[in-house]
């Protein structure tokens, strides 16, 4: 069974309840993401699903150079930082930058490592020196395996609260594929698995000068994941995904959630306890 790691009131592995991190791709403007933030409250509230708000406040890893960022780090940070007080909500967001991690962990409850930077070790070492929580995105060009190689540059760095998500693994030119045997392997490392279910879908660079995605597939890997045991379950949505300005392919549409969340609490409910499938090894 996975390690526990808490952020306030939220335990995250080691048997706890399935754990909610949602919100949309990018902070697009403050009333939008109020809005977004508000509905995931009351629903998960109303659930008694454990929640963590996650939006970026800078997207540097976008496809075209004439793609919306977000409002950089200081009017973001500012909006998280209402949306964790007023709301009473964790968030979570990513760096990008060693410069940006000082001011990133003044409010930020856990910070993520993206995927593409996962493998950046003095990076990886430097948002792990934070002492903040530590999201590690496997980057979907790594083998599950190779993630015990991350863990131990953020652990080395003092960090010992931490968990990974998965986010599927790239499957040729423009598109990525979940490898289920993968959360079971990362599993082997002690910390939480947490299943990124919208970046699974995401088509990378699919639309030319965006990616593009299938957000109907999402749900469906949802579901798949937290039958195999994963800790919690990562989504990007928004009210109006086609109009959204980051990742709206692939992002889940708010209402889709009413049906999605009370079936994923019945799948975990339905697997409880969790027991792994050992990994044989030749």
């Amino acid at each position: 069974m996975a390690n526990q790691i808490r952020t306030g009131d939220i335990i995250i592995g080691g048997g706890s309840p399935l754990v909610l991190i949602a919100g949309p791709c990018v902070i697009e403007n403050e009333k939008i993401v109020f809005e977004i933030a508000s509905f995931l409250k009351k629903l998960t509230r109303n659930l008694d699903i454990p929640f963590i708000f996650k939006a970026s406040y800078d997207k540097a890893n976008r496809t075209s150079i004439h793609s919306f960022r977000g409002p950089g780090i200081t009017d973001g940070l500012k909006i998280l930082g209402r949306i964790k007080t007023e709301l009473e909500i964790p968030v979570l967001s990513d760096v990008h930058r060693i410069s940006e991690i000082e001011l990133a962990a003044e409010v930020l409850d856990i910070i993520q490592i993206p995927a593409f930077l996962c493998r950046q070790t003095d990076f990886v070492q430097a948002v792990a020196s934070s002492q903040k929580p530590v999201n590690i995105k496997k980057g979907q060009f790594l083998a599950p395996w190779d993630i015990a190689q991350v863990v131990e540059k953020v652990t080395s760095a003092g960090c010992n609260r931490l968990f990974i998500t998965e986010r599927g693994s790239m499957f040729g030119y423009n598109n990525l594929i979940v490898d289920f045997r993968s959360i079971s392997i990362m599993r082997q490392t002690g910390w939480p698995i947490i299943f990124d279910a919208t970046h699974s879908v995401q088509l990378p660079g699919g639309s030319g000068s965006s990616s593009g995605g299938q957000r109907q597939f999402a749900p469906i890997l949802a579901r798949a994941a937290v039958a195999t045991g994963v800790d919690g379950v990562f989504m990007e949505v928004h009210k109006n995904p086609d109009k959204a300005l980051c990742d709206g392919p692939n992002s889940l549409h708010l209402e889709t959630l009413y049906e999605l969340l009370p079936m994923l609490k019945r799948i975990r409910a339905a697997i409880s306890p969790v027991s792994d499938i050992p990994i044989l090894t030749t």
